[in-house]
């Protein structure tokens, strides 16, 4: 899983896959067009990818299209999974907190403002005449 991890820790690998991802399978000409670096050092990238499983390259005639291979990023989603949900469970917790002082302040104003009703206006205008 570390070479995962190695492998999307380069931001453009992780644009190569975000277009994989959501425009289908690309050729390198496709692919190397929105970089701005040469079509091989787009190819590296791919290589990379590649090794790692992230993606592979189909043959369609001449064509070479390369598309995404989600596995080893379910791994990784799946070795995540009991982070995440810790990290869910503690802010639920803080917005259940919060949401308890918000109530509360909102008790306190209420509590104030019925007291400001019983002792006058606070605000000087009370008719003492």
């Amino acid at each position: 899983m570390s070479d995962v991890f190695e492998a999307v820790a380069d931001p453009t690998r992780r644009s190569i896959l975000e277009r994989l991802r959501s425009e289908g399978a690309l050729s390198v000409s496709s692919l190397a067009n929105v970089f701005p670096m040469s079509r091989q050092a787009v190819t590296k990238h791919l290589d990379v990818l590649e090794s790692v499983g992230l993606i592979r390259k189909r043959i369609q005639g001449r064509e070479r299209p390369h598309e995404l291979e989600p596995e080893p990023l379910r791994e990784v989603d799946a070795w995540l999974a009991p982070y995440a949900a810790a990290w869910d469970e503690r802010l639920e917790r803080l917005r259940t907190h919060l949401d308890g002082d918000a109530h509360r302040d909102e008790h306190c104003h209420e509590q104030g403002d019925e007291q400001g009703d019983e002792h006058g206006d606070e605000h000087g205008d009370r008719d003492d005449d």
